[in-house]
């Protein structure tokens, strides 16, 4: 059964551990107790709507690429092809002209 709380913790701690943050600085800049936020990081807790929007704001991350992560990771669970976030070369080289600088 895949549990959406253990791949928000995950994505959480990766983006933290990107960041070079401490389980302790990101939950003191999100006004979150430092168990709760490890508890969340372990997919121990469900977090809030609120509480996810404070630990993404604290982390410098939108919500919406945590989110988009928690995603992929779970589509991938699933056994579905995840299709990546990029422009494909064609379309940019039919406007790249258009975009250099004058």
């Amino acid at each position: 059964m895949i549990l959406v709380r253990q791949e928000i913790g995950d994505v959480l701690r990766d983006f933290r551990l990107q960041k070079g943050r401490t389980l302790r600085q990101v939950a003191s800049k999100a006004s979150v107790a430092l168990g709760y936020l490890s508890e969340v990081e372990r997919g121990q807790k469900e977090a809030s709507s609120e509480i996810l929007a404070s630990v993404a704001d604290a982390l410098d991350v939108p919500i919406s690429t945590i989110m988009r992560e928690v995603g992929d990771r779970i589509s991938v669970l699933e056994g579905i092809q995840v299709f990546p976030d990029v422009v494909p070369d064609d379309l940019v080289a039919s406007v790249e002209p258009e975009l250099t600088l004058r």
